[in-house]
C-alpha cells in the first residue's frame, strides 16, 4: 500500500525501492510459511489465495497506477491500456496452468513492476512503450515460456548470479532516480534483461507442448 501511495503521487524511485522491499519478502515467505507450518497452525487461512491477492496488488496493480501517473504515455490512452492489461491480468492469475511441471512460467508472468520499471528507466517513445505494454499483455497468454529464477534447474547458477547483478543494477537505478540513472547501470539492466528473454531457448522445447503444463 505504501508503494501504491508513492505511485499514486509520482514519486516512482520510492514506489520501486518499496515494491523491492515487498519482492524480499515474496521471496522468503513460503519458506518461512513451511518453517512455522502455517497449513498445520493457521488451516483455515489459503496461504495461495493470500499469496496472489499480495502479488497482484505488488505486480500490477501499483506499477499499473505508476504507468498512468507517469505520462509515458497519452492520459487517455494509458487509462484504456491499464484497464486492458489489468483484465488480462486478472486472466492469467486465475489460470491454473500458470507453471509448467519444471517450474517455468507458462507465458509472460505479469510481472508489470519489471516492465514498468524498464521503462521508466530507459524512457522510450510513447510509442514504443505502447507496443511494449501490448506486446507484454499479448505474451500472456503466447505458447512460451519465462523463467523463474530461484526454482528452474536449467542454468540455475547463472540465473542466480545474473539476478544479483540486475537486483545490484536495479538498487543503483532507484538510487539515482530512474531515468537520471547512470549509462552503465542502463547498460546492465539491459543486458541482464535480455539473459533473462533469451534463457527460455536453452530449456528443452521453448515452446510449451500439449499436457506439459502442471496442474
Amino acid at each position: 500500500m505504501i508503494a501504491l501511495f508513492f505511485a499514486a503521487d509520482g514519486h516512482f524511485a520510492a514506489m520501486f525501492a518499496w515494491l523491492g522491499v515487498a519482492l524480499v519478502i515474496d521471496a522468503v515467505d513460503g519458506a518461512l510459511a513451511r518453517r512455522f507450518r502455517v497449513v498445520e497452525t493457521a488451516p483455515f487461512i489459503d496461504g495461495v489465495a493470500l499469496d496472489l491477492v499480495v502479488d497482484f496488488l505488488n505486480y500490477v496493480v501499483t506499477p499499473l497506477v505508476a504507468l498512468w501517473r507517469s505520462g509515458v504515455m497519452e492520459p487517455a490512452v494509458a487509462v484504456a491500456v491499464c484497464a486492458g492489461v489489468c483484465a488480462c491480468s486478472a486472466l492469467y492469475f486465475a489460470d491454473r496452468r500458470m507453471k509448467t511441471a519444471d517450474y517455468w512460467f507458462r507465458g509472460f508472468p505479469a510481472l508489470w513492476n519489471v516492465v514498468v520499471f524498464y521503462l521508466l528507466v530507459l524512457r522510450p517513445p510513447a510509442l514504443v512503450t505502447l507496443a511494449v505494454v501490448v506486446a507484454a499483455a499479448a505474451l500472456m497468454f503466447a505458447p512460451i515460456v519465462f523463467v523463474h529464477p530461484l526454482r528452474v534447474k536449467r542454468l540455475r547458477a547463472v540465473t542466480i548470479v545474473v539476478t544479483m547483478i540486475w537486483g545490484a543494477s536495479a538498487i543503483m537505478a532507484v538510487a539515482q532516480d530512474l531515468a537520471t540513472a547512470v549509462f552503465g547501470v542502463k547498460a546492465a539492466l539491459v543486458a541482464t534483461g535480455c539473459y533473462f528473454l533469451a534463457l527460455p531457448f536453452f530449456r528443452e522445447g521453448g515452446a510449451i507442448a500439449e499436457g506439459e503444463v502442471d496442474g
